[in-house]
């Protein structure tokens, strides 16, 4: 018997609390059927106050029809998050997003503080999966305990994004009803994937005190429920709902080539990288989620159609004029620094450039398989870790591009299949509510047609050229 007697009919919805928007879905808790949706924008900036995201999800639930029919509610969000709130549950002080890099500095401590870069690295990756960056929760505390020690002194509680917004749906003014799920916890940099508790040591080296924190949500759990009495899910971290929602088993890879690039993998095992490439991250059903993040994505076809003066689709005519490997042209797509190498400062490079590549079909060719051999780097890092894939699922607005999916193919390695595009975070969150809902010991199976295998030959010889112009420009960062 279910928990609630899920039936077709029931409604559930779920929420994407992304940086830049917020986006809602409803659908048949048993067939998966779309029924509305909505979506509200977020303000710019790397810190933002919570209520502009409670703000957005009112007229975002109010454009996809509300939740007064709604059985059971989940959210997604955006990972690592800083939320403080005081003994009142009021927000100390601005949210600290995960793109706000200020916190650098204190992340380079705290792997001093465990003995250097590669005992340090290894203490950290052993004990909560991740080696500290400026992303993580753990490295912006010890900022605000450094930089604004009031605010610290203040901070009674803290939570990451989704866990204040599914706190504020319960109508709770009680820090004791917080609560997370695992794989928004396993980035924070203080709870470990593997014991499955919080490493409250580490959470008081960094911030020199231990605030109350969220209470962990199994998978498929009931985090609380609404006023109204709807069940609320226990959340997840945005690429754990993103893989929830693509039905993502173990053997799949996901690459996603949005603004910033992730591939991440699903893991029967925890993840140990003491180098901090791969992040040890939990998934939202009780498995691992290995995931390395690129900063150079979508936005180097960005530079590219601007350069060429083109749009989008004309960039992917003109890649597809180019044969495989733009006759030698490679581009180092470092345009905004980089994350995987940890290259910060670098810049961008281009190699091979001659008469006969010196021209626009050979340029938008060489930015769309740069990107995707730094996106193959990142595959290689997570297949290090002991994953297997049996294929690809290519995600995000630039896997629309026929260029980019035929490239794919040809340099990742494995099978590239193409879901068609959709809201997969918030359908992840979706699904997890329905799970949560039925009280069932998996989630629900929720047919998705339309998926596109993309074939094409091999073509190592591509990642061969670039691996030595990547060789070649780390030489020359070199001091």
């Amino acid at each position: 018997m279910t928990r609630e007697g899920t039936r077709t009919g029931d409604l559930v919805a779920g929420i994407d609390s992304s940086t830049q928007s917020c986006k809602v879905v409803v659908r048949d808790a048993t067939t998966g059927a779309l029924v509305r949706q909505g979506r509200a924008a977020h303000p710019d900036g790397t810190e933002v106050q919570p209520d502009h995201w409670w703000r957005a999800l009112q007229a975002a639930l109010e454009e996809a029809g509300g939740l007064d029919d709604v059985a059971a509610v989940s959210v997604g969000g955006q990972q690592h998050g800083m939320v403080c709130l005081d003994e009142d549950g009021e927000v100390v002080r601005p949210a600290l997003l995960w793109n706000d890099t200020r916190s650098a500095g204190a992340a380079a401590e705290l792997v001093r503080e465990l003995g250097g870069p590669e005992v340090g690295g290894r203490a950290w990756a052993e004990a909560v999966g991740v080696v500290p960056v400026a992303s993580f929760t753990i490295t912006k505390l010890r900022w605000l305990a450094h930089h604004e020690p009031e605010n610290a002194r203040r901070t009674a509680a803290v939570c990451l994004p989704h866990d204040w917004l599914t706190w504020k749906l319960s109508g709770s003014r009680d820090l004791a009803d917080l609560t997370t799920d695992r794989s928004d916890a396993s980035g924070t940099g203080y709870w470990s994937a593997v014991s499955g508790e919080y490493r409250t040591d580490l959470l008081e080296r960094a911030f020199g005190s231990v605030p109350h924190l969220p209470r962990v949500v199994a998978p498929g759990g009931v985090a609380a429920r609404t006023p109204s009495g709807a069940v609320l899910g226990a959340g997840a971290g945005d690429n754990a709902a993103a893989a929830l929602g693509l039905g993502a088993v173990e053997g799949d890879v996901v690459v996603s080539i949005g603004t910033s690039g992730v591939v991440t993998g699903v893991s029967s095992t925890p993840t140990v990288d003491p180098s901090g490439t791969v992040a040890g991250f939990a998934d939202a059903t009780g498995l691992y989620l290995p995931l390395v993040a690129t900063l150079n994505a979508a936005r180097v076809l960005d530079a590219a159609a601007g350069l060429l003066g083109v749009d989008h689709q004309q960039l992917a005519e003109l890649a597809l004029e180019a044969p495989s490997g733009a006759g030698g042209l490679v581009l180092v797509p470092y345009l905004e620094g980089e994350r995987t190498p940890n290259l910060p400062d670098a810049t961008g490079s281009l190699h091979g450039i001659t008469l006969s590549t010196a021209t626009r079909p050979a340029l938008a060719r060489a930015a769309v398989e740069g990107l995707l051999c730094g996106l193959a780097d990142g595959l290689d890092a997570v297949v290090a870790t002991g994953v297997r894939p049996a294929r690809a699922l290519l995600v995000g607005g630039a896997a629309a591009s026929g260029a980019v999916r035929t490239a794919a193919a040809e340099i990742l390695g494995v099978p590239v299949d193409v879901p068609p595009a959709g809201e997969y975070v918030a359908d992840g969150a979706a699904r997890q509510a329905a799970w949560a809902l039925a009280g069932s010991a998996s989630p629900p199976e929720w047919e998705r047609a339309g998926t596109v295998r993309v074939e094409a030959a091999p073509r190592p010889e591509v990642r061969a050229r670039y691996a030595e112009a990547r060789e070649r420009h780390l030489d020359r960062l070199a001091p």
